[in-house]
């Protein structure tokens, strides 16, 4: 697990990827059902920024056995070798939001600050700023970056976070990235070089 950014020394950062509890576009509460492009895409950002593990969360024990083939044919099957196998080999799969949280405390040693994100978020929110900063300084054991599938996490999930992270602003009033890509930016803002 990488504990540095480009510029320097800071608190370790994990992703959370959660298919549940999740919503869908009528607001109900859903599971969603795993995406390869998802496994790769942002198994393969989150090794580009340092941010490690990557935790894969869904209740269905399909999904999540799924996701471990997937990672073992990466690792140690046909297509061992290959930089992919470095990155997808960081996944750990988890059946709950909660049992990512433990996990990845018991690998810094503390309880990770963590912070929801999403599209629809609107208040006491976080700026990229603030959390970069954060990070950088150590203020936390370490975070642990929330995101949420299908319409994004639930309410719950939000308000019973740390911090909520400010919303990835769209152009034209426009905001309804892929998860991939607004992980990507995320991690980008929070942990890539200065400009």
């Amino acid at each position: 697990m990488s504990d540095a950014t480009p510029e320097g020394p800071g608190c370790p950062v994990a992703i959370v990827l959660a298919h549940h509890p999740v919503l869908n576009r009528r607001g109900e509460v859903v599971t969603t059902s795993v995406t390869s492009l998802d496994i790769h895409d942002i198994a393969r950002s989150a090794r580009t920024y340092g941010a490690d593990p990557y935790y894969l969360v869904s209740p269905i024990a399909a999904q999540r056995e799924m996701v471990e083939r997937v990672a073992s044919r990466w690792v140690e099957g046909v297509e061992a070798g290959h930089p992919r196998g470095e990155a997808i080999g960081r996944i750990r799969v988890t059946a709950s939001i909660p049992e990512a949280i433990e996990a990845f405390a018991g690998e810094i040693g503390g309880r990770p600050w963590c912070v929801a994100t999403g599209a629809n978020l609107r208040e006491n929110l976080t700026t990229f700023p603030a959390l970069r900063q954060g990070i950088r300084s150590r203020a936390w054991p370490g975070v642990l970056l929330v995101f949420g599938t299908g319409w994004g996490l639930t309410r719950p999930v939000t308000d019973g976070a740390d911090a909520r992270l400010e919303p990835i602003p769209g152009l034209q009033g426009f905001n309804h990235l892929s998860v991939r890509s607004a992980v990507a930016i995320m991690l980008d803002r929070l942990l890539g070089h200065d400009l």
